[in-house]
């Protein structure tokens, strides 16, 4: 951006504003034609253009009334039900934006825009015609292809990420990609923008405290146009300009500018961006603006704002500002600047011609780009025979030799959670801090949504890059990052396979430790309802071995479940093949053949089943048991041949029975095998409640071998 220092402001060409027909009075009102008609604008601003060449400041006005028009053509094809079927002016923001836009640098930064940021998109490399393409849903928008909603600008061939509609979440996306920055010694920035409202989210103070803590290379920009919808700041937070709560984080720079001038905007996004690049720490700008409109075409403003405030705000329209600055001071004439408009509003027709004549989404295409194929698919798979018992190793000893073995082959492989400075929590990591690093092996805040969160940022600065996490020190306490799960499912899908979260999530899961409430409960019934993740859980430690690399060479996200009684379970422990050994996602395997009844099961309910397997036996009663390994996806073929084999069948796990993995296995097998079935399908889990603490307690609500043995008789039987 041209900039020059001069100590002489430009003079007012009197003649310009005269031809303008701007006229003032007393109460700081000004009078001047636009596009054909009087407009009242309140001076407010200085609109100090004297640092910046005369070319620049024309361009940026360019810029901002391109941006204004386009969002006008937007609320146009809302009305003409044509497209656009959501829609956030960003009027009033004009400032901010276009400096926003402006100081990102394409193919190097990332930029994380919120809905709101139509300028932003635009000023930062977002074509006209690309814009028209994400409000219209066409196939060809570079978002996403019509698969996100409309107003979510991106385009990730250049650096401007995917957000989805989960207000600044992507801050902790921010954080996690200036980690990754800082990590490998770059020069870029990351930039992450949302509206005042949405820092009242926990992850936001999340995402600041991680960026300060480590001091990292982003900059969050907090657009304050006074309301959350139809929320008035004054109903968010105490104090109403939102960077005064952050006055207590060490490191962080915090900068306050008027949204709605461009120039003011710009020194701030300067100043933030030189303070993020020098290693000191994090940034925030906090811009003040105006909203001019409603928060979105669904919204009606005048029900909670009064006439006075919308014809206040209306007045204070920051593309006139600019317009009456630039007359007054003499940088163009009214004539030249209708001109320039003129050109715009060309641009605009032809960039919708063009736009509306691409197909629209494709939605029977919706099966492509839910989850990214493994990374091992199976072929010429042997499953591992070997009963060596002197080669014997407890699946924990497994999982930690299977890490290492990928942290000394991929150098771009990270790992961070809680307690892992210490080798973890139940030292599945132990040695590793030690042996890779601090840099690369590392803990976390106790903040499950910023372990997952940070991760889905980190990937993305390097796809050879690979991160594990431990999500949390027990499964059960998991839950706050459930939304940035969510998030990171669909990011894949979302993107039309531009983005794809390349990470591990393991999580120490299950009971018969006797820990009660928060340290013995079972998430994957819940996991699996997602669409984009995997979900595996081995019983054996070569099960361990095989999927976790298979897990961590694979792109997308993979939810890795531990069965903490599993870790020195001696009936677990088995020979692990050395190299490369992997087991493909979606694959069981028969632990035990028989012909009369199949016991379909997973984890701990395994070495249970096939207690009862062995048990039945001395009765005569020849039992199959089948450990899926995998739940999402899950092995239907061997399932099915099995049901079609045995015609009776128990499916047993150690989660809940309601909600649990089981019923959808039920229905699956009810769906596809009904006609072979002798005897309706027996499920086994536990009792409908939390895992209490006392031993007493948990033997009567987890499953047990006894349970599983009834479980069959009672299928025999009918």
């Amino acid at each position: 951006m041209a900039t020059k220092a001069t100590n002489k402001k430009t003079k007012v060409n009197i003649e310009t504003v005269k031809q303008a027909n701007i006229t003032e009075n007393i109460n700081n009102l000004v009078k001047m034609h636009y596009q054909g008609k009087e407009v009242e604008v309140e001076l407010y601003s200085k609109f100090d253009t004297i640092r910046f060449d005369k070319q620049t400041i024309i361009d940026w006005y360019k810029l901002n009334h391109l941006g204004r028009k386009l969002d006008e053509k937007a609320a146009l094809y809302l009305k003409m039900a044509k497209g656009w079927s959501y829609h956030a002016s960003f009027g009033g923001h004009d400032g901010i934006q276009l400096a926003l836009g402006l100081t990102f640098r394409q193919n190097k930064d990332y930029l994380f825009p919120y809905y709101r940021d139509f300028l932003t998109s635009l000023a930062a490399g977002i074509s006209p015609e690309e814009i028209i393409l994400n409000g219209l849903s066409k196939d060809t928008d570079v978002a996403g292809g019509g698969r996100h909603m409309s107003n979510h600008f991106a385009k990730p061939e250049i650096g401007i990420q995917n957000v989805s509609s989960c207000v600044s979440n992507h801050s902790l996306h921010a954080a996690g990609v200036a980690r990754a920055i800082q990590k490998y010694k770059g020069d870029e920035v990351a930039y992450a923008s949302f509206g005042e409202s949405s820092t009242s989210e926990g992850y936001f103070y999340e995402a600041i405290n991680t960026a300060t803590l480590e001091q990292l290379p982003v900059v969050f920009i907090i657009q304050n146009n006074g309301y959350g919808i139809s929320v008035p700041t004054s109903d968010q937070s105490a104090n109403l300009q939102i960077s005064d709560n952050l006055t207590g984080f060490k490191h962080l720079k915090i900068i306050n500018c008027d949204g709605r001038d461009p120039f003011d905007s710009y020194r701030a996004m300067q100043e933030a961006k030189e303070y993020a690049i020098s290693g000191k720490g994090p940034a925030v700008v906090h811009a003040d603006c105006d909203r001019i409109g409603s928060h979105s075409n669904s919204d009606r403003h005048e029900l909670y704002r009064s006439p006075e405030e919308i014809a206040r705000v209306a007045h204070r329209d920051p593309l006139m500002q600019f317009r009456y600055h630039i007359i007054k001071n003499g940088l163009a004439t009214h004539e030249e600047l209708e001109k320039i408009e003129a050109e715009n509003r060309q641009i605009i027709f032809q960039a919708a011609d063009i736009a509306e004549a691409q197909p629209d989404a494709d939605g029977t295409t919706w099966e492509q780009f839910i989850i990214p194929d493994p990374h091992y698919l199976g072929e010429n798979f042997v499953e591992n025979d070997s009963d060596k018992p002197v080669d014997h190793i407890s699946m924990l000893h497994a999982i930690n030799e299977t890490m290492k073995y990928e942290f000394r082959k991929n150098p771009n492989t990270f790992l961070w959670g809680q307690d892992i400075g210490k080798g973890g929590i139940f030292n599945v990591v132990k040695g590793m801090p030690e042996e890779f690093g601090r840099d690369r092996v590392f803990n976390a805040p106790i903040a499950e949504d910023t372990i997952v969160g940070t991760a889905n940022g980190f990937v993305r600065y390097n796809e050879d890059i690979r991160v594990v996490v431990e999500g949390a020190e027990f499964a059960d306490y998991f839950w706050p990052a459930m939304e940035q799960l969510v998030e990171s499912s669909h990011d894949y899908w979302r993107t039309k396979g531009q983005f794809s979260p390349n990470f591990v999530i393991r999580l120490a899961s299950s009971g018969y430790i006797q820990g009660g409430l928060y340290h013995s409960q079972n998430l994957e019934g819940s996991l699996i309802t997602l669409p984009g993740i995997r979900v595996v859980q081995p019983a054996f430690a070569d099960d361990a071995a095989g999927l976790l690399r298979n897990a961590i060479r694979s792109r997308g996200v993979t939810l890795f479940l531990e069965p903490k009684f599993l870790y020195n379970y001696k009936d677990a422990n088995t020979y692990v093949p050395e190299g490369d050994f992997m087991i493909p996602f979606g694959k069981a395997r028969i632990r035990r053949e028989g012909k009369q009844i199949t016991v379909i099961t997973y984890g701990t309910a395994v070495h249970l089943s096939l207690h009862a397997a062995k048990e039945l036996e001395h009765q005569g009663i020849d039992v199959e048991v089948i450990d899926l390994r995998s739940l999402a996806p899950w092995d239907k073929e061997t399932v099915f041949a099995s049901v079609k084999k045995t015609n009776r069948v128990i499916v047993a796990h150690e989660d809940k029975i309601i909600g649990g993995v089981g019923g959808e296995i039920v229905a699956e097998i009810q769906n596809n095998c009904f006609k072979f079935l002798d005897a309706p399908i027996e499920r086994v889990g536990s009792k409908f409640s939390p895992v209490g603490f006392s031993k007493n307690y948990e033997k009567e609500i987890l499953p047990s071998v006894e349970d599983i043995k009834n479980a069959i008789l009672k299928t025999l039987k009918y």
